[in-house]
């Protein structure tokens, strides 16, 4: 759908209507902060926040680039 992981994942977001997610190698996550999201999408993060375990739900603090 993009030619970058980036312009594949916004695509997929806005095309399907679905909300960003954090995928850790094992369980998804969805981010409360869908803006920051897509600032950093298609790329590896560090999302500092509180985990609603329930439900799955990141509740973002900060978001920045993983080093």
């Amino acid at each position: 759908m993009g030619s970058t992981d980036a312009a594949c994942a916004i695509a997929c977001v806005d095309d399907h209507s679905v909300p960003f997610v954090l995928f850790d190698g094992k369980e998804t996550y969805q981010l409360s902060d869908q803006d920051k999201s897509r600032e950093f999408a298609g790329k590896k993060v560090v999302v500092v926040g509180t985990l609603d375990s329930r439900t799955k739900t990141i509740q973002v603090n900060s978001m920045a680039a993983a080093k």
